[in-house]
């Protein structure tokens, strides 16, 4: 049975405190792994998650700050480690090679898995199986950053009141799902669209055209929100969005579940399982910037499946 979820590894900014580590978080899709954003503990939270190495299929980079990537040395030599099977594909921004290179040879190990370098150096399909596409999009922070989406390509959807009503069955049905007609019958006769699912990541990034590119029509939309409103002149400053902004953004564009995440330590444990204070007012402004659909505020281990599909 495939399994579509997001397992949160980490939720702090810059600096982790007592309860939210740096960022992490896998996507789970269809038994393939990704893992975005490994900040400085995520090989730990991946054990205290349940997460293996073996899981890993690729590693998505946004930006080369620390918070995002320090965990990257040890995540790549536990895959080395472990000698996962197969191999794994690390994605970043092509203007920090130098940073991957030292973060990769960090310090000696043995090398035995195949990890391929991917470096992105503009914005587009970075990516593509028969199942998904894997995109990237320029965001707006003071380092080269890009976000990432993942879509699944739209299917049919085959209704059994239409084929019986047009005698079509058994062997029949297959004929028609590959040749787009029968008898003079068409596909779109006996069988509608089924949506595929899209799934975004957007990090640190001020509002900007990548965004919004990004989070279209998304079925689960994980993004940032450093900053609560009133702090907004300091999301615009460091290159950050806020919880409205966040919201809005997923307002504007058709998201399903927003995911609201990558907290300054500001605030006290926004996403916590305690549902404190400032917990609820990162929710209550995206509530009051007009989101009225699915909406968590993560914390550190939490999983949240994709949605249903509609």
């Amino acid at each position: 049975m495939s399994v579509r979820e997001l397992v949160v590894l980490g939720t702090a900014s810059q600096v982790p405190t007592r309860h939210r580590n740096h960022n992490g978080y896998l996507l789970r899709w269809d038994g393939q792994g990704f893992l975005f954003d490994p900040g400085e503990g995520t090989q730990r939270q991946m054990l205290r998650a349940g997460v293996a190495a073996h899981d890993l299929n690729r590693i998505c980079i946004t930006h080369f700050h620390g918070d995002h990537s320090l965990g990257l040395a040890g995540v790549i030599q536990r895959i080395n480690l472990d000698k996962v099977p197969h191999p794994v594909t690390a994605h970043y921004p092509r203007s920090g090679q130098r940073f991957f290179d030292r973060l990769r040879y960090a310090t000696a190990y043995r090398e035995t898995v195949d990890i391929a370098e991917a470096p992105i150096s503009e914005d587009g399909v970075i990516a593509a199986t028969g199942g998904h596409t894997l995109e990237a999009a320029r965001l707006s922070h003071p380092v080269e950053s890009y976000g990432y989406r993942l879509v699944e390509p739209d299917g049919r959807r085959m209704l059994p009141e239409r084929l019986a009503l047009h005698g079509i069955k058994g062997p029949d049905v297959g004929r028609i799902q590959r040749e787009g007609v029968l008898d003079g019958v068409s596909l779109d006769d006996v069988s509608e669209v089924r949506r595929g699912q899209r799934f975004a990541f957007v990090m640190d990034t001020r509002l900007c055209d990548g965004v919004y590119s990004l989070a279209d029509g998304c079925d689960m939309l994980v993004i940032e929100s450093t900053f609560l409103d009133e702090d907004e002149h300091l999301a615009v400053e460091h290159g950050h969005l806020t919880a409205g902004q966040a919201a809005r953004v997923a307002l504007d564009c058709g998201v399903r579940h927003l995911v609201l995440t990558h907290f300054s330590q500001r605030y006290s444990e926004p996403g916590g399982t305690s549902r404190t204070e400032s917990g609820g007012e990162f929710e209550r402004q995206a509530r009051a910037a007009g989101f009225e659909g699915e909406l968590t505020v993560a914390h550190d281990l939490l999983r949240v499946p994709l949605p249903k599909r509609r």
